[in-house]
């Protein structure tokens, strides 16, 4: 999965819990909240990912991935 499709998958999960109701319009579409709780999903992942390599070593690092997934996040 590119970082852009979890970028928009975590997106996703976040809309229905964050929407709210409105006795007018219904249920309102959050996405400034939605938005959110997916980056700090991303930070919790990439400030616990046991597999980042800062030392920038030949092992493998998933940290570039999810970096990559935060900054298509911060352009939905």
């Amino acid at each position: 999965m590119t970082p852009k499709e979890k970028a928009q998958e975590l997106f996703r999960k976040f809309v229905a819990p964050t929407q709210q109701w409105d006795d007018v319009d219904g249920y309102i579409t959050d996405e400034y909240n939605a938005k959110q709780c997916a980056l700090i999903t991303v930070d919790e992942i990439i400030n616990s990912n046991p597999h980042s390599n800062p030392m920038n070593t030949n092992g493998f690092s998933t940290m570039a991935y999810w970096m990559e997934v935060k900054q298509e996040i911060e352009k939905l």
